[in-house]
């Protein structure tokens, strides 16, 4: 019985201490293989120590006390193994979580978003965003060939972006800060043509006219307000445009 006690501690033994190092042979468990490994142990402790009271219950020889309690001992060490292994699979378990709502987070940041830009919903990648936002600092913080430089490298990468005729509206605002008003036209009749449903469309032709009466070419300057009154009337753009037309009169 003493050998078929000790055969059976040693191979609970050699199965616990065969999971050690911890730390590195975890990561190699999946966790249903931990688990099994947790309740194979604990099945063999419970089997021991059965055959311990079983044997206790029969004699109380010293010899056989002292071997009960290295059994003892040995069914311990293997409680405290399994504490261990039951720790760090609950650690690992929550490394893993941490892991997958970090990589969520991640991936959510690069998902196209919803943004209203001009009253209207668009959907913009998040690499669009980040370089029309960095434009549009520039141009506040009236760095305005940065910010041209920015605003038509946006344009040509991005040309389908919802947010592709606001960008084309603000070069031509670079332009006119700068007081380039030809390249401004040029930069604001692009708007006019391929973005005449946005709202950009009329504040574009105020823009060309306000370059047209910086050149001195009123009769250009009257012709591009009078399109925008007719074409935009309920714009705010409007309103301005038939103040000015009163004025050049």
């Amino acid at each position: 019985m003493n050998n078929s006690i000790r055969s059976t501690l040693a191979a609970a033994v050699m199965a616990a201490f065969s999971l050690a190092p911890l730390q590195s042979q975890a990561a190699l468990f999946e966790d249903e293989d931990a688990r099994k490994a947790i309740l194979e142990i604990r099945n063999r402790l419970t089997n021991m120590q059965s055959e311990i009271n079983a044997k206790a219950d029969k004699t109380n020889s010293l010899d056989l006390n002292n071997q009960n309690e290295q059994l003892r001992q040995e069914i311990s060490r293997l409680r405290g193994q399994i504490e261990v292994l039951t720790n760090e699979l609950s650690n690992a378990q929550k490394r893993q979580k941490d892991f997958y709502v970090d990589l969520d987070t991640r991936i959510r940041k690069l998902e196209p978003q919803q943004v209203t830009v001009d009253g209207k919903e668009v959907t913009v990648e998040q690499t669009e965003q980040r370089a029309y936002d960095a434009a549009l600092a520039a141009f506040k913080a009236g760095d305005y060939r940065s910010a041209g430089a920015a605003f038509f490298e946006f344009t040509r990468r991005y040309p389908q972006s919802g947010l592709a005729p606001s960008a084309q509206y603000w070069l031509g605002n670079t332009y006119y800060a700068q007081r380039d008003y030809r390249n401004a036209i040029s930069a604001q009749q692009v708007v006019v043509k391929n973005y005449a449903d946005s709202p950009k469309a009329a504040d574009a032709l105020l823009n060309i006219a306000s370059c047209q009466m910086e050149l001195k070419d009123k009769p250009a300057a009257r012709k591009t307000l009078e399109t925008l009154v007719a074409q935009y009337p309920e714009s705010p753009s409007a309103q301005t445009a038939k103040e000015r037309l009163t004025a050049l009169k």
